[in-house]
């Protein structure tokens, strides 16, 4: 007996599978290659959004440096134009100052140079052999009397000293902090009765007299053309014949620095010295640098009776005495007359000079 089903598919079988499977086949492929074709152009319209987009940004970026570069030709303009018009307005008045300048010229030739009369105004210096100047104070009106009655010439004699020998003495004083005080206004009486006083820019005080000293020395320097230039204290005896003999001998050399070398330190010092408060020591000082020569005159150092009159009595005259313990005679007001009398040279020596 034959079974049924031995596993075998019948050939009429076959074309009918076929058929059935190309349709199936078909439903698939429409299935899956639609969406791939719609993504497909999504991505292309996407790409060609991009391209558009960078081509309107290169446009705007293209505009907007050609709108900058614009701007930047019209501030260039602009300033070129500043600039030639501040040439303009210099030009105009570098003209208007010729002009102004032709003009001056053109007056002072018909009304003469006046640069001529202005130097006519201004006086010439003075010619001096040597110009002292005696520091003083508003409170030494006694002391500066000690000296008119001792060493230092009064009236018609002291311009005859100035007009014959060339030598100037005056005391040296500034003013007071108060203008027009009661300090100044007797210093112009004193002035008035002696003239004897050289008036300086200076406001007077203890602690100023460094700079005292160098405005009587710029003072004095302006106002008279002086082989010597010297400064003393009012409470110092000078002989002044001897003094000025003394000069003359060291005329011929071109810079020159005489006096008592109580200020050695100076000297020896100087490359830590630089400002003091005793004016003798900042007057050394000065010098130090330059080429001067220093000369210790011993004459100059002379102490009081009897020092300095037993140099008189051995024909060695000093040029100044005083007390070394108080850089001047002690109490000069009453001393001055008696250093004077005692190691004075005599009133012919002063005139007897040969200078």
């Amino acid at each position: 007996m034959k079974s049924k089903g031995n596993g075998k598919v019948s050939a009429k079988w076959i074309p009918i599978f076929s058929i059935c499977f190309f349709f199936i086949g078909m439903v698939f492929t429409n299935k899956y290659w639609g969406p791939l074709e719609s993504n497909n152009q999504l991505i292309t319209q996407q790409r060609r959004d991009q391209e558009l987009q960078i081509v309107s940004e290169d446009c705007n970026t293209r505009k907007k440096k050609a709108g900058d570069r614009d701007n930047d030709v019209m501030t260039e303009v602009y300033k070129t134009h500043e600039a030639i018009q501040s040439l303009d307005k210099s030009i105009s008045m570098l003209q208007m100052e010729l002009s102004a300048s032709r003009n001056a010229q053109e007056r002072q030739k018909t009304d003469g140079s006046s640069a001529t009369s202005e130097a006519e105004r201004v006086p010439p210096r003075k010619k001096a052999f040597m110009v002292i100047g005696i520091n003083t104070a508003f409170s030494s009106r006694k002391r500066r009397d000690s000296v008119r009655e001792t060493w230092m010439p009064q009236g018609e004699q002291l311009r005859k000293l100035e007009k014959e020998k060339g030598i100037v003495v005056r005391f040296m004083i500034g003013h007071s902090a108060t203008s027009n005080s009661i300090l100044d206004r007797a210093l112009d009486s004193e002035e008035a009765q002696h003239q004897d006083f050289l008036r300086l820019e200076h406001v007077e005080g203890y602690h100023e007299l460094s700079a005292k000293t160098k405005i009587f020395f710029a003072t004095a320097i302006a106002k008279w053309d002086a082989d010597f230039y010297v400064k003393v204290d009012d409470d110092v005896h000078v002989n002044l014949g001897t003094f000025a003999a003394t000069l003359s001998r060291h005329r011929s050399k071109p810079r020159v620095y005489i006096g008592c070398m109580k200020s050695g330190p100076v000297l020896s010092q100087k490359p830590i010295l630089h400002k003091y408060a005793n004016e003798d020591v900042s007057l050394g000082s000065w010098f130090i640098g330059l080429e001067v020569e220093h000369i210790d005159e011993r004459n100059m150092c002379c102490g009081t009776p009897p020092d300095c009159e037993w140099k008189a009595q051995a024909g060695n005259v000093c040029i100044a005495s005083f007390d070394w313990s108080c850089s001047g005679i002690c109490k000069s007001v009453e001393k001055m007359k008696f250093v004077h009398d005692q190691c004075g040279e005599g009133e012919e020596a002063l005139w007897n000079a040969l200078l």
